[in-house]
């Protein structure tokens, strides 16, 4: 084991070019939820991969964006405290988006964390031609000077192993730091929240993401599990959009988190999800704080 290595890498990009996903497809299972919305991830989650050559932690972040409400301003900060602690940056970028100011904002910021070693990654190479990845790779290649630039995808697989080598290879000689058979640092709690979240992200319009957090208020457990949940919006007009007409939004959103649920947990359970008001929560310390921020 003299040539194990182990630490920390994390994904960096704009929001929604594929960090969660990949983080998920490297750790062999779902310990980020995924989404076409802005701000899906919300705070640092640890998935874990282990190999015989050594131990990849993946730390999986908001994406970097300019702040405009107080949850913006400490997502931020969040990721800031973690690209000051990992040992690889990852900066990922969609072979089928064009490169514009604000990936090169976000390759600018990670030069002021000089002692992790960078790296660029071309993602969703799945959804585009040969020569539209050719060209993404040397518009990368431009940006910054790379350790590895490598073309991903994490939807077929493609490439995956051959980042997780590289990656691995970029580590420091150490021990393992998890459990071999440890894939999350995760509580079953934020999970369920998480995936409800997830659920309701994929159901509700643009307008709502931002202003959508979740917690989780008690577990009981009789013949069945029974989960009680709040959905947190920040005005009355949210609500009825949550609910729905004859509560047709809430419904489908509590069924489909159910299913994502019960393949998490091994088990069937019952969900009672009900939908609340914190007013202007994301400027509020106050509510920020109740609702785990």
């Amino acid at each position: 084991m003299s040539d194990f290595r182990s630490g920390f890498a994390t994904f960096v990009g704009r929001p929604n070019v594929g960090k969660s996903t990949l983080t998920n497809a490297i750790v062999g299972s779902k310990v980020a939820i995924t989404s076409s919305k802005p701000q899906t991830t919300r705070k640092a989650i640890r998935g874990i991969h282990t190999t015989q050559e050594g131990q990849l932690v993946l730390v999986d972040t908001p994406g970097i964006h300019k702040p405009r409400t107080l949850l913006g301003q400490r997502l931020n900060a969040v990721v800031d405290e973690t690209l000051g602690s990992v040992d690889v940056i990852a900066f990922c970028s969609p072979v089928t988006d064009a490169i514009g100011p604000g990936d090169r904002r976000i390759v600018e910021e990670i030069q002021k964390f000089p002692k992790a070693k960078k790296i660029a990654i071309a993602t969703k190479i799945d959804a585009a031609g040969r020569d539209q990845t050719a060209r993404h790779l040397i518009e990368l290649s431009e940006l910054a000077d790379w350790e590895e630039i490598v073309p991903v995808s994490a939807l077929t697989g493609k490439q995956v192993d051959l980042l997780v080598g590289l990656l691995i290879g970029l580590m420091p000689a150490g021990p393992m730091l998890y459990p071999q058979d440890q894939s999350t640092e995760e509580e079953n709690e934020d999970i369920i929240c998480e995936l409800v979240r997830e659920a309701a992200l994929e159901r509700l319009e643009e307008e709502l993401p931002h202003s959508l957090a979740v917690t989780l208020d008690e577990i009981l457990r009789e013949d069945k599990k029974k989960i009680f949940l709040s959905v947190w919006v920040e005005r009355d007009s949210q609500k009825g959009i949550i609910i729905g007409k004859g509560g047709k939004n809430l419904k489908e959103i509590g069924s489909k988190a159910r299913a994502a649920i019960e393949q998490h947990l091994g088990e069937p359970v019952h969900l009672a999800i009900q939908v609340k008001v914190a007013s202007n929560w994301q400027q509020d310390p106050k509510q920020l704080g109740k609702l785990g921020f």
